[in-house]
C-alpha cells in the first residue's frame, strides 16, 4: 500500500495544494487544520510520514509548530517530520532538526525538491524499521558473560508486566535495553514513550506526565496529552528516575499503584494501562537511607532489577561494538570498506569509556568522518580518546566530545579547504550529491566561495 503522508496546516489551499502533489507523486495523504485536532489524527491514521506547518494563524513565530513537533516525537520519536514554514529562519530549522524533525523546507515549496526529501526520508525509516526488528535481546552486542546474564533475565521478563528497573553508569544502554524489553513484549505494537525525568522542571511534571487543559495555568492556551495517556497500552520509560524531586515522587507513587490520575485542571479520573520500565544511573537504596528517595517507591519500579556492567568491566566486546558502529557508519556516511587495524583493536580494548558505549560511538564515528583511509588505526583514534594513561585524567562528560553536528560543519570545511571550494569535488568527497550539501551548507550557515 502507498505510504499515507498527514499534512498538518492551518491553510486550506495549501493543504489542498499539497494532497494534489502527492496524489500524483502515488502517495495517499490526509490533512488536519485545527492543531488541537492534529495529535488525535496521527493516533488515528498512524500516518508514515507528516508535513507540519511551523506558523499557524495564531502565531507566526514558530513556536507552536515547535510544540507541536514536541508533542510528534513524544508520540513516537521514530515518525518522520518535514518542517514547512514562510517564515523559515536557519536557527528555527536547527532547532527543529535537534528536536528530531528530518527535513526542512521554506513556503513557497519546489515540488521536486519536495517529493525527492518525502522519497528519501521513507526511504531511510523503511531501512530503520527494518533494523528494528533485528533490535531485540538476541541482538544487542556482546559476549561478556556478565552481559549475557543480564540479557537472559531481561528475556524471561520481557514477556510480562514486570516493572523493571534498569541501573549502570550513564552511557552502558540502559534505554536500548528497555527498548529490546518492549521489542519483545506483548505490546511492542503499542507506543513505547520516553520519559527523561531529570530534564522536567518540577513545576511542569504534571503537566508533562498527566496531561493538562486549556486554562490549567497561565500558558495551557490548549489542551495536552501527558506522557502517560500517550503511553496506553504499550510502555512508558522513566529515564533518570533518581533525579525524580521527592514531592514528584508522591505523584508518580499513586498513578504506578492505582493506574489512574487526574489531567491537570480537571478533577475527572483517567485509567491508564502501562508497563513501567525504569533506569537510573545513581544507587537508588543509598538515596532511600539518605532519605532522598521514596522506599515504596523503589520497591514499585525494582520488581526486577538489571545492573549493566561498565565497558571497562568488558573490553573484550569493545571491538565487536566497533565493528557494529562501521557497519551502520558506513551506510549512514556512505563509505565502503571500513574496518579496524589490529593495533587499533588492541589499543582500544586498553582504553576505560568513562562514557562506556556511547562515548566509544562518539570517538568511533568521529573518527570514521575524519578520517582519510577506511583502516582505522590507533593513531586516528587517539586524536579523539584521551590516553589511558600518561596524561592527567578527568571524568568524561559528553560536553568533551563534539555533538554530530559540529563534527558535519567541521567536516565539510575539511573538504571545502582540501577542494579549495570546489563543491562538486567536495560533495565526490564527502560521498553526497552537490544538491545535498548546498543544503548543508545553507542549513549550517557556512560560507563558501562560489
Amino acid at each position: 500500500m502507498e505510504p499515507l503522508i498527514l499534512i498538518i496546516d492551518d491553510d486550506e489551499a495549501v493543504c489542498g495544494s499539497l494532497r494534489v502533489v502527492l496524489r500524483r507523486a502515488g502517495f495517499r495523504s490526509e490533512s488536519v487544520q485545527l492543531p488541537a485536532m492534529a495529535m488525535d489524527r496521527v493516533q488515528e491514521l498512524k500516518p508514515d510520514l507528516v508535513l507540519l506547518d511551523m506558523n499557524f494563524t495564531v502565531d507566526t513565530s514558530g513556536r507552536q509548530g515547535l510544540k507541536m513537533l514536541e508533542r510528534l516525537m513524544d508520540y513516537n520519536d521514530k515518525l518522520p517530520v518535514i518542517l514547512m514554514t514562510g517564515w523559515a529562519t536557519v536557527q528555527l530549522a536547527v532547532e527543529g532538526m535537534k528536536l528530531g524533525a528530518r527535513d526542512f523546507l521554506a513556503k513557497p515549496w519546489e515540488n521536486r525538491q519536495l517529493l525527492q526529501s518525502i522519497r528519501t526520508i521513507l526511504s531511510l525509516s523503511a531501512a530503520k524499521s527494518q533494523a528494528v526488528q533485528t533490535t531485540g535481546l538476541e541482538h544487542i552486542v556482546g559476549e561478556d558473560p556478565a552481559l549475557q546474564q543480564v540479557l537472559e533475565m531481561a528475556k524471561q521478563v520481557a514477556p510480562t508486566n514486570a516493572s523493571v528497573l534498569i541501573t549502570g553508569e550513564s552511557g552502558t544502554g540502559k534505554e536500548l535495553i528497555a527498548e529490546a524489553i518492549h521489542a519483545e513484549s506483548e505490546r511492542a505494537s503499542a507506543p513505547f514513550v520516553k520519559v527523561n525525568l531529570g530534564g522536567i522542571p518540577e513545576s511542569l511534571f504534571e503537566s508533562e506526565l498527566f496531561g493538562h487543559v486549556k486554562g490549567a495555568f497561565t500558558d495551557a492556551r490548549s489542551d495536552r496529552e501527558g506522557r502517560f495517556a500517550l503511553a496506553d497500552g504499550g510502555t512508558i520509560f522513566l529515564d533518570e528516575i533518581g533525579d525524580l524531586p521527592l514531592p514528584n515522587q508522591v505523584k508518580l507513587l499513586r498513578v504506578l499503584q492505582e493506574q489512574t490520575f487526574e489531567v491537570l485542571g480537571s478533577s475527572k479520573q483517567q485509567r491508564v494501562d502501562v508497563r513501567v520500565l525504569s533506569a537510573t544511573n545513581k544507587n537508588l537504596e543509598e538515596l532511600v537511607r539518605e532519605g532522598k528517595f521514596r522506599e515504596d517507591l523503589l520497591y514499585r519500579i525494582n520488581l526486577i532489577n538489571l545492573h549493566l556492567p561498565p565497558l571497562r568491566q568488558r573490553p573484550a566486546d569493545i571491538p565487536l561494538l566497533v565493528e557494529h558502529f562501521l557497519n551502520r557508519l558506513e551506510q549512514t556516511y556512505n563509505r565502503t570498506g571500513l574496518h579496524l587495524a589490529g593495533d587499533a583493536r588492541e589499543w582500544l580494548k586498553r582504553q576505560p569509556f568513562p562514557g562506556n558505549i556511547r562515548q566509544l560511538k562518539n570517538v568511533v564515528e568521529r573518527t570514521v568522518l575524519l578520517s582519510r583511509t577506511p583502516e582505522l588505526t590507533a593513531k586516528d583514534f587517539e586524536r579523539h580518546l584521551r590516553p589511558a594513561s600518561g596524561e592527567q585524567s578527568k571524568a568524561w562528560s559528553p560536553a568533551d566530545d563534539l555533538t554530530l553536528e559540529e563534527m558535519e560543519v567541521r567536516a565539510i570545511k575539511r573538504a571545502l579547504a582540501l577542494h579549495e571550494h570546489n563543491i562538486t569535488a567536495a560533495a565526490k568527497a564527502l560521498g553526497i550529491t552537490r544538491s545535498a550539501l548546498y543544503r548543508r551548507l545553507e542549513k549550517f550557515g557556512i560560507e563558501h566561495a562560489s
